[in-house]
């Protein structure tokens, strides 16, 4: 059984997936056009958050590529794209501030981040199991086999549910830290608002996708057990 009437809100989720990265590109780029009045570069910024709450051994780093801004738990590490490293817009001096955001949640144990981290793991095996467990059950009508694939398949929406948090509280920290250091007026927060809020919005959207998947084969799960 390959349709469900669920697919229908699964794909509508998808739809507004891809709409919220055409967003982000669109918000990224109508911001990087417009200067922050500090004219500090998005390197900059990062350096003087992570230095104003004492993380002075967490390097900013180059790395290639647009939008694929990161904070390396692993290598506690503020890596930055070339667009946000050596930009003085809005764009890119709200993207750093969200990175550091991050920085800053691992550095104070972050409930939410220190979750997600011992999850990552489990999370990265069972999420590269559960989808054959899925299929072969569907294929051979094996509830079992379903069941299983369902319990494996959870721990990864569950992943994704806990990142919303985390994402949400990086960019209000970011905010914080921008006003609390005069990078940014009052005037400018808009901009700000909408570059981070652009890329929540990706987030919200993959955690919707997972949790409505999660439910439709809970439901094809419980009434195959029904006819049974």
């Amino acid at each position: 059984m390959f349709f469900h009437p669920m697919d229908f809100l699964i794909l509508i989720a998808f739809g507004v997936s891809i709409w919220a990265q055409f967003k982000v590109r669109g918000n990224f780029s109508k911001w990087s056009d417009v200067p922050a009045s500090s004219g500090l570069t998005g390197a900059e910024v990062a350096r003087l958050i992570l230095d104003r709450n004492g993380l002075y051994d967490v390097p900013v780093e180059l790395v290639p590529g647009t939008l694929t801004d990161h904070y390396d738990p692993i290598a506690r590490a503020v890596r930055l794209s070339e667009p946000v490293y050596y930009g003085r817009s809005i764009a890119a001096v709200s993207v750093a501030a969200h990175e550091v955001g991050h920085a800053v949640q691992h550095q104070q144990a972050y409930g939410a981040l220190v979750l997600r981290h011992r999850m990552f793991p489990l999370v990265n095996f069972t999420s590269g199991i559960a989808p054959f467990l899925l299929l072969g059950g569907f294929l051979m009508q094996q509830f079992s086999l379903i069941g299983l694939g369902i319990i494996l398949f959870s721990f990864a929406v569950a992943f994704q549910v806990i990142t919303l948090p985390v994402e949400f509280n990086a960019s209000s920290r970011a905010k914080d830290f921008m006003i609390a250091e005069g990078i940014i007026r009052n005037e400018e927060e808009r901009g700000v608002n909408k570059v981070l809020n652009a890329a929540a919005l990706t987030y919200v959207a993959a955690a919707l996708i997972s949790v409505l998947e999660l439910i439709k084969y809970v439901l094809i799960f419980v009434q195959g057990n029904d006819e049974d």
